[in-house]
């Protein structure tokens, strides 16, 4: 029997890190022994006294049966209380935090609550390729709005303005940006919070890179003054503090907001194992001394993967924040995807092609922290045992150079 896939999925196709993962494992078991620099999956561990929150709560005979579907209280409470600690945004703990399974299933579930056939949805470009995934499979028009070197990775806001934007009603907004890794500030946040008031969006700022290698404490668009008026943040423990398997995230903002979602929601799935939610609880009490340690790792993980990345002719920008190196490809490669080709074909590493973020990602490629020092120097070591790749630095080649 022929069964025909619903028309949601007409535009969507297959996440481009699952397919790629099944051809890395593929070349892996023909002996390849691939470095994988690509998917952003942190490769420490949690606390110890996150595991052992985990461990002790899954000794408890009651702890095995359907949660609650807010989570609970203990949960909520810790993260409201992470809120005030460390961005200064008092949340109430029974109405303005709204447990989830991962951020990435709370952009689905805002999708599925407020889009609709009709409704336009401002996506970034190059950015997170779930943002585009959900607004289609929700039925919605997706309108991209460009971040260029150019304009520092922030959208120009004015020329946004001046479009027709009567038929959008979300936009997602992602800082610490990725894959660029670009920081935010509060001026700009406040910019973000006006023009949404301004033209009557809902803001949704996806805001999980916060706390790795970012040289100033981090920020909650949630701080600006009236943004509670038009934005939800989505927060998560994947990169923060290493659980990103145990799906632990956040959605906090307004309360009619977080109880329309949870409509949705409710009806998705049947709550977090009480387990995690304690192990979480553990993880958000944890203090800064926590993450002194995870940014120390990827301090030195960085070094490394930005002298790889010159071994090949890129030119990475300074101050970039997050588990990732976002850099310009050189003019002897047509693209990120030939030189993500030729790295792979050649060394055995793995990059990300920028362009699998959008077409202002096609001249980049990003390299994720996520591998230990002994494999990057490892990865560093054939890159340089190729001297069809290497390559002095020099000026990049930017999309205008392409055409593009």
């Amino acid at each position: 029997m022929q069964v025909s896939v619903a028309s949601r999925l007409a535009h969507t196709g297959e996440y481009y890190f699952s397919r790629k993962l099944r051809e890395l494992a593929a070349l892996n078991a023909a002996g390849a022994n691939i470095i994988n620099l690509g998917i952003g999956s942190p490769d420490l561990p949690p606390h110890p006294s996150v595991t052992a929150a985990l461990a002790a709560s899954a000794a408890q005979p009651h702890a095995h049966g359907y949660q609650g579907y807010q989570g609970t209280p203990a949960l909520r409470g810790a993260m409201a209380e992470f809120y005030q600690r460390h961005y200064g945004v008092a949340l109430d703990a029974t109405s303005e935090v709204l447990p989830l399974l991962g951020s990435k299933e709370g952009l689905m579930h805002v999708g599925m609550t407020f889009l609709e056939a009709g409704d336009e949805v401002l996506i970034p470009n190059p950015g997170y390729p779930t943002y585009r995934a959900v607004a289609e499979i929700c039925g919605a028009g997706v309108r991209e709005y460009d971040l260029t070197a150019a304009t520092g990775w922030r959208p120009d806001l004015a020329a946004l303005a001046a479009t027709d934007l009567s038929r959008v009603k979300l936009m997602l907004v992602n800082y610490p940006h990725m894959p660029t890794g670009t920081p935010a500030d509060l001026p700009f946040l406040t910019q973000l919070v006006a023009f949404a008031r301004a033209h009557q969006i809902l803001l949704v700022h996806d805001n999980p890179y916060g706390f790795i290698l970012n040289e100033t404490p981090p920020l909650s668009l949630l701080a600006v003054p009236q943004a509670r008026e038009v934005a939800l943040e989505l927060n998560s423990l994947s990169k923060s503090h290493n659980l990103a398997g145990w799906r632990v995230g956040m959605l906090v903002g307004r309360a009619d907001l977080l109880s329309d979602v949870l409509r949705f929601k409710s009806n998705m799935d049947s709550g977090m194992f009480l387990g995690v939610q304690q192990a979480a609880v553990a993880a958000l009490a944890l203090g800064s001394d926590w993450f002194e340690a995870l940014n120390t790792t990827y301090r030195a993980r960085r070094e490394l993967v930005v002298e790889l990345l010159r071994a090949v002719g890129c030119a990475p920008a300074p101050g970039q924040t997050g588990l990732f190196v976002w850099a310009p490809v050189p003019r002897a490669f047509a693209d990120g995807y030939a030189l993500s080709d030729a790295v792979l074909a050649q060394a055995r590493v793995f990059l990300t092609p920028g362009g699998i973020f959008g077409s202002n990602g096609w001249g980049y490629v990003r390299a994720s922290l996520c591998q230990p020092e002994a494999v990057l120097r490892e990865a560093l070591a054939r890159i340089k045992a190729q001297t069809a790749l290497l390559a002095e630095p020099e000026r990049a080649a930017t999309p205008a150079d392409r055409g593009s």
